[in-house]
């Protein structure tokens, strides 16, 4: 059964840093696509960055330059650096998983399996 298990959601100033994970199991990261998603209330869910099995690496404009995705497929995860925090980051942050994604990578449907999120808040 394939999980994906988040981590590293916290409070943090606007201004700060954090580092989120997503911890795989049940299948080992090869070919497939792992994004990140993130919800805040009352909106619709968005996408905030992917990356493939070559290791290219796709980011919403709102975050270019500021966050940053790793994939470390021996470890079947997939971290994701965000930095200069602003309270519009402020979100439940999810993270994903496509068997195949191909030029999609931003559309929420074609991932096939989602974590439960991690929360993120960031104070003024």
């Amino acid at each position: 059964q394939v999980q994906l298990v988040e981590s590293g959601g916290a409070l943090v100033q606007a201004g700060g840093s954090l580092r989120l994970s997503c911890l795989i199991s049940g299948r080992t990261l090869n070919l497939e696509t792992v994004g990140w998603f993130r919800q805040a209330p009352g909106k619709k869910r968005e996408f905030v960055a992917a990356v493939n099995c070559r290791e290219d690496k796709y980011y919403a404009d709102s975050v270019k330059g500021r966050f940053t995705i790793f994939r470390d497929n021996r470890k079947s995860m997939v971290d994701l650096q965000m930095n200069n925090l602003k309270p519009e980051h402020a979100a439940n942050y999810y993270c994903s998983m496509a068997l195949e994604a191909g030029n999609w990578f931003e559309d929420e449907q074609v991932y096939d399996y989602w974590g439960q999120g991690t929360q993120v808040t960031v104070s003024p």
